[in-house]
């Protein structure tokens, strides 16, 4: 009974996702994910209140799916070294940016305000704590504090440059990510090296 309702429930997401690509955000409804999921109404009500709710779960499946594919990219790393493991990052998020149905919309959250938000609700925390608990290790550092806050700004920096390279190109403008990686390698190298 629990593999039927997760395949369900990946059945919904996936539908998400699809329809995203397809009609956006706006458009979007519970209805139509489950027409797409061929699931009655209620199996989606059961998992999800509303569109943002399911939205928000299919971030988090992204940045979950997301932490596993840098994961397998480190270990073909040598450890050390950040600049490999900088760009396994980079290219793991580029590769599903450009594969990943719904992807390029949600991402790893709905940038949708909700009422007050405080700097830890920002989508980029999610981010910077899967890679504060994924880099150190590989590159024998220790995660503190001075560390997280060089993290927070290159992925705050990547995050606004690939925006940028997306929308000039929706394939993700090449020389705009090529300056992306040397951005970030310029950056990190006064921490890292």
């Amino acid at each position: 009974m629990q593999q039927r309702s997760a395949d369900r429930l990946a059945r919904i997401l996936d539908a998400c996702a699809q329809l995203l690509d397809e009609i956006g955000y706006e458009q979007l409804s519970t209805r139509a994910v489950a027409a797409r999921a061929g699931v009655p109404i209620g199996s989606v009500y059961r998992f999800f209140g509303n569109k943002r709710a399911m939205a928000d779960a299919l971030a988090q499946r992204n940045l979950d799916r997301y932490a596993e594919r840098i994961s397998a990219r480190l270990a073909t790393v040598p450890a050390g070294d950040w600049r490999g493991a900088v760009d396994a990052v980079l290219d793991e998020y580029i590769a599903m940016k450009r594969t990943v149905p719904g992807f390029r919309l949600v991402d790893f959250g709905v940038q949708i305000p909700v009422g007050e938000r405080t700097a830890e609700d920002d989508i980029n925390y999610r981010v910077i704590d899967r890679l504060t608990d994924l880099l150190p290790a590989h590159l024998g550092l220790t995660p503190d504090p001075a560390l997280r806050r060089t993290v927070l700004v290159a992925v705050e920096a990547a995050d606004a440059l690939l925006q940028l390279a997306f929308r000039a190109d929706p394939a993700g403008d090449p020389d705009l990510i090529t300056e992306t990686r040397a951005v970030l390698h310029a950056y990190l190298a006064r921490t890292l090296d």
